[in-house]
C-alpha cells in the first residue's frame, strides 16, 4: 500500500548528519552504457539534437558519442532492448541535457523532425512538449483545479521537456545556466535518501550545495520517507510522485533521483541503459575496500578493451562499472 506526504518537497539542505562520511578516493562519471540494435545509428543520433556538445566518436571499441568528460558508449543487440514502454521499469529513468533555451530547443527538436516524449499537464487535461506548457510549480490536481478558477496561465518560459531517442530511450532538455551540457543521470529508487546515502558511503558522492553555497547535508533519522501526492505534469494521466526527491553529485554530473513507491524495480541488465559507470584511479583497491564494506559485485575485474573494469549493483538493482583511469 502506497503511503502518501501532503506536504512540499524534501529540502537537503540546512539538516544534521548522524556521522562523518568516510573519505573516499574521487570517483567520476565516466559513461552511460546502452544496448542498440544499430550502435551507429543510434550514436549517430545525439549531435543532431544537442550539437553544440555531441561529438560521434569511438571509445575502447564501441561505437560511442563524447559530451564533455562523459561518453555514451553502444552495444549492438539482435533485438530492440527493453525500455519502460516495453518492459519492466529499472532503477534508470533517463539522462539528459541542460539548455539555455530549452522551448528554442524543443521547437528546433520538432524541426528536425524528433519524436517528443509528451507529458499530461493534468489529470483532466492534454499533452504538452514542455513543462512550461503546465500550470506552474508541480502542482496536484486539487491545486490545479483552485489554479484554474484563479485563472492562473502556464509561464510558457523555459521548464523541461523529453526527447524519445534511438531504441526508445528517454532524453530530457532542462533550462539551466547559459551553456548546453550533459548533466545529469536520472534514477529511481524506492527510497531516495536511502540511495543517496548509499552512493555517499560508498562511492564518494556529494551532496548539491545548501543555502548560500555551503555543503549540503541530510536529513537525520529514518531514510524511509513518506511518498507525497502525486502532481503534474506527468507521463502518466494519473500524475507522478515526485517526494521524496534527491541527488548526489560526482563532479558537475547530477545522480538525480525520483521515488518509485512500492519497489520491484528489476536489473537495469540487459535494459537499453545497460548501466552507468564511474572512473577509478586504482581499481584495484576500490574493489577491495567495496567488498569490505560488504556492496555486491556482479562482475570480478576484468579485461575491459584495453582498460580494466569491475562491475558493482546498487540500490534497487542499478548496474555501476568502475572503470580503472590511471
Amino acid at each position: 500500500m502506497k503511503k502518501y506526504l501532503f506536504s512540499v518537497s524534501l529540502c537537503l539542505c540546512g539538516l544534521s548528519v548522524s556521522a562523518q562520511t568516510p573519505k573516499v578516493a574521487p570517483m567520476h562519471v565516466h559513461h552511460v552504457h546502452l544496448n542498440s540494435v544499430d550502435p551507429a545509428k543510434a550514436a549517430a543520433y545525439y549531435p543532431k539534437p544537442f550539437a553544440l556538445t555531441a561529438t560521434q566518436t569511438k571509445f575502447n571499441g564501441y561505437e560511442a558519442v563524447k559530451t564533455g568528460n562523459v561518453y555514451l558508449l553502444f552495444t549492438k543487440v539482435a533485438a530492440p532492448p527493453q525500455n519502460e514502454l516495453t518492459g519492466p521499469q529499472t532503477s534508470v529513468w533517463h539522462f539528459g541535457w541542460n539548455t539555455p533555451d530549452s522551448r528554442k530547443y524543443d521547437e528546433n527538436f520538432r524541426k528536425m523532425g524528433l519524436q517528443i516524449a509528451q507529458m499530461w499537464d493534468a489529470a483532466d487535461g492534454k499533452l504538452v512538449d514542455m513543462s512550461s506548457d503546465t500550470l506552474p510549480g508541480l502542482p496536484t490536481q486539487e491545486q490545479i483545479l483552485e489554479m484554474r478558477a484563479k485563472g492562473v496561465q502556464p509561464a510558457r518560459e523555459g521548464g523541461f521537456g523529453y526527447l524519445r531517442g534511438p531504441d526508445g530511450i528517454m532524453i530530457e532538455n532542462a533550462q539551466a545556466g547559459t551553456v548546453e551540457r550533459f548533466n545529469h543521470i536520472h534514477m529511481y529508487h524506492e527510497h531516495p535518501i536511502c540511495a543517496m546515502q548509499w552512493y555517499i558511503t560508498h562511492l564518494g558522492a556529494t551532496l548539491p550545495a545548501g543555502r548560500g553555497g555551503a555543503p549540503g547535508t541530510l536529513p537525520p533519522g529514518d531514510c524511509k520517507q513518506l511518498y507525497a501526492p502525486p502532481t503534474w505534469p506527468s507521463f502518466a494521466k494519473t500524475g507522478f510522485v515526485r517526494d521524496p526527491a534527491g541527488a548526489v553529485f560526482f563532479d558537475d554530473i547530477s545522480i538525480s533521483i525520483r521515488p518509485w513507491p512500492g519497489g520491484g524495480l528489476v536489473s537495469t541488465r540487459g535494459h537499453v541503459v545497460d548501466h552507468w559507470a564511474l572512473s577509478v584511479a586504482d581499481l584495484d583497491s576500490t574493489v577491495t575496500r567495496l567488498k569490505g564494506e560488504g556492496v555486491k559485485f556482479l562482475e570480478e575485474i576484468h579485461p575491459w578493451g584495453n582498460m580494466r573494469a569491475a562491475m558493482i549493483e546498487g540500490p534497487d538493482r542499478v548496474a555501476i562499472e568502475l572503470v580503472e583511469v590511471k
